[in-house]
């Protein structure tokens, strides 16, 4: 009996030292994990946040209730707040320009776009494609649409592939159909056979 009350007690005797370490070890990763954290502000002003956003839109347009424009795109986020405020549309665009008669006269397709509101400047940019009535495509890497003043214009490099030709430059201007334009700094005319 007495080698069993020694066998209780080392075992009693190991548990508690077990139990010390634990506490031990307890108090030692606890005080590790009790460090302070940081929290930022919340968001107390509208300044950078979106007031509006839209996934798979299509929008119509209209000046003195006739329809003008069709706006297609992935997401299309309303910064309000802004200096100066504007639309984001950073999944890409299509853009179409409707004539007189309810046609599509013109399309503009860009990665990127943003439109001022104050100014009703549009900004494209990346693969920025567009097509006038006459089936002339014009290709560039940035592209501004003022819609007050109803022109297109750019400083980038432009390809404008006609019929019998393709035409390179550097900047170029033209009305918002596209039909015309002027291409400053012509870089080369390429032939294209029928």
């Amino acid at each position: 009996m007495t080698s069993l009350n020694h066998v209780f007690k080392s075992i009693i005797n190991n548990g508690m030292a077990i139990a010390l370490w634990a506490i031990v070890l307890l108090f030692c990763f606890s005080s590790c994990s009790r460090s302070k954290k940081q929290f930022t502000g919340a968001v107390t002003s509208r300044d950078s946040t979106s007031v509006l956003t839209t996934r798979g839109i299509t929008s119509l347009v209209s000046e003195n209730g006739v329809i003008k424009y069709r706006i297609k795109a992935e997401e299309w986020m309303v910064f309000d707040r802004m200096d100066p405020p504007y639309h984001s549309f950073e999944k890409g665009i299509l853009l179409e320009v409707f004539d007189s008669l309810m046609e599509v006269g013109s399309l503009i397709k860009a990665d990127t776009a943003f439109f001022f509101t104050d100014s009703e400047l549009w900004r494209l940019t990346g693969n920025v494609h567009a097509e006038n009535v006459d089936g002339e495509l014009f290709d560039t890497q940035l592209l501004f649409w003022d819609q007050k003043k109803r022109k297109v214009y750019s400083d980038s490099i432009i390809k404008i592939q006609q019929e019998n030709q393709i035409i390179t430059g550097r900047g170029f201007e033209s009305n918002q159909e596209f039909t015309k334009y002027t291409i400053r700094k012509t870089e080369g005319v390429i032939p294209v056979k029928e």
